[in-house]
């Protein structure tokens, strides 16, 4: 999701791949004895929920790629989200990021798709997560591998992943950044790389917010759930908290870009982890004629 152009208050968001054509799976889950990675410091509404129902206001518009859509909080206030540019080919400023990036890469939050697309035409192994369904249906149409996953619950190649994004404001999720950041840190090899994109003002804000089109004012927004908006001050501050350490900061077409690195590293007699191992979506049916892998 979008950070971008605030409205104000109405009356009324390393490791190597398998060799091209493996289609192996590392699914991550906990044994029935064990939580879920990440379930300890969940934030409250993080995981997949009716807010991203297929039937919702946010996977209409994914389905047709056009707004106008807002996310909208309990005063009133709206905050435009960008589907055109989220469904549209990526542009200068994104690629610039994709250009940054190192080894495989996980796109948390990926949306409809346009940058795990990219990074997989380029033959960069990546895997784009998403709690909408439509997102990852989407992306997987694009030709981007994807699964419809939390990025609080199991993951493939949990502690190998050499980047990981959150674009679009997508430091947002869960409500807690300083927690996401934590969870980036154990989805990350030691020294790993984390592009975050920060909200384009001087912001670091809590709140519980609904996702609305403009012509469901009498109904038929998405169920309320918790999001954070965090310009670049807030989110040194809560990186390095969570034990990062920034390497870079940019602006670019308006919007705002730090690169992180853990601080963490492996002691030399640590043996190296094996490497993780990306699913492409597109080589398996799931039950029930999915086009997307389920919780």
């Amino acid at each position: 999701m979008s950070t971008a152009h605030e409205i104000a208050p109405t009356t009324g968001p390393g490791p190597t791949a398998p060799a091209s054509g493996t289609t192996r799976t590392t699914d991550g889950r906990a044994g029935a004895a064990g939580a879920p990675a990440g379930t300890a410091d969940r934030p409250e509404g993080s995981a997949a929920g009716p807010a991203w129902t297929a039937d919702g206001p946010y996977s209409a518009a994914l389905r047709t790629g056009r707004g106008p859509l807002f996310l909208r909080r309990a005063d009133g206030w709206l905050l435009p989200l960008e589907v055109e540019r989220w469904c549209a080919d990526p542009d200068a400023v994104d690629l610039e990021v994709l250009g940054r990036c190192e080894g495989t890469v996980l796109d948390v939050g990926c949306g409809p798709g346009r940058l795990v697309a990219a990074l997989a035409a380029r033959g960069r192994p990546v895997l784009g997560i998403d709690v909408s369904e439509a997102a990852v249906a989407r992306t997987v149409g694009l030709g981007g591998p994807a699964l419809r996953r939390s990025v609080f619950e199991p993951l493939p190649g949990e502690g190998r992943w050499d980047t990981a994004l959150l674009m679009d404001g997508n430091v947002g999720i869960g409500g807690e950044p300083h927690v996401l950041l934590c969870r980036l840190a154990r989805l990350l090899r030691p020294g790993g790389l984390l592009i975050v994109e920060a909200a384009p003002v001087d912001v670091d804000e809590r709140v519980e917010v609904q996702v609305v089109h403009p012509a469901d004012a009498g109904g038929g927004a998405g169920s309320p759930f918790p999001w954070a908006r965090v310009g670049a001050p807030a989110l040194l501050c809560h990186a390095e908290r969570a034990g990062w350490r920034a390497v870079d900061q940019w602006t670019a077409g308006g919007r705002c870009f730090a690169a992180l690195r853990s601080r963490s590293t492996r002691t030399s007699a640590e043996p190296p982890k094996s490497t993780a191992v990306i699913s492409n979506q597109r080589a398996r049916k799931p039950s029930g004629g999915r086009p997307v892998a389920s919780r």
